[in-house]
């Protein structure tokens, strides 16, 4: 799980905000936040990585902040599997959209469920003792899984999902970064800097950096 570490100094606002009643982790973790945001949009303006949207590798990120990322990772790809194995048992089906996506859901309720019992076997305890609510937003990636599949076939919801796990890693580095934990609790401020960074992202005109790999024999004949 997630922690703080109490020896670090804070700010006066960050204080004020512990002593009343507010969790310092969370304190941490929702400045942490637009810092996240803001790293996921440079990846995808900049850098061309896709994933599901932003909200969708922001709340993976917290997830594998509370479940440790050896276990997070685990989690992910068993949905990630039992999606696309879903998928293949009800190609055939002719049913309509939402009806499918429930059933997808109850499936992998039963896959997390069992991987939980043999984390648990295997005195996995870590594993076993994961609270709900980040397997609750791990299964919510199924949705997104799902939806992509019907739109743009499994390849792409593949790779959707991958660069999804990409960026959740490197944001789960980046939020877990005793550096900048520490300066966040130091000079909270420092997330304001997020807004102009946020707006010159949204001024890019050029081309993403996967652009320039996709199209390396156009832009050859260009020059």
């Amino acid at each position: 799980m997630f922690h703080v570490p109490c020896s670090m100094k804070i700010s006066p606002i960050v204080s004020y905000f512990v002593h009343q009643g507010v969790p310092l982790d969370t304190v941490v973790l929702l400045l942490m936040l637009p810092i996240i945001v803001t790293m996921i949009a440079f990846f995808r303006q900049v850098i061309g990585i896709k994933a599901f949207g932003i909200y969708t590798p922001a709340i993976v990120i917290f997830a594998f902040l509370a479940t440790g990322i050896k276990y997070g990772l685990a989690l992910f790809v068993s949905v990630i599997v039992v999606g696309m194995v879903s998928r293949i048992l009800f190609k055939k089906l002719r049913i309509l959209y939402l009806p499918r996506v429930a059933i997808t859901i109850s499936i992998v309720a039963f896959a997390m469920l069992a991987v939980l019992v043999l984390g648990g076997s295997l005195k996995r305890t870590g594993l076993a003792a994961v609270s709900i609510f980040p397997l609750i937003i791990m299964i919510t990636i199924v949705e997104k899984f799902v939806s992509a599949q019907i739109e743009k076939g499994n390849r792409t919801a593949l790779i959707l999902a991958l660069e999804t796990l990409f960026i959740s890693l490197a944001g789960y580095y980046l939020a877990s970064w005793g550096f900048l934990v520490s300066a966040i609790k130091t000079y909270p401020w420092i997330i304001l800097f997020s807004i102009p960074i946020n707006i010159l992202l949204g001024k890019w005109t050029g081309l993403r950096l996967a652009e320039y790999f996709r199209f390396r024999e156009v832009l050859k004949k260009i020059q």
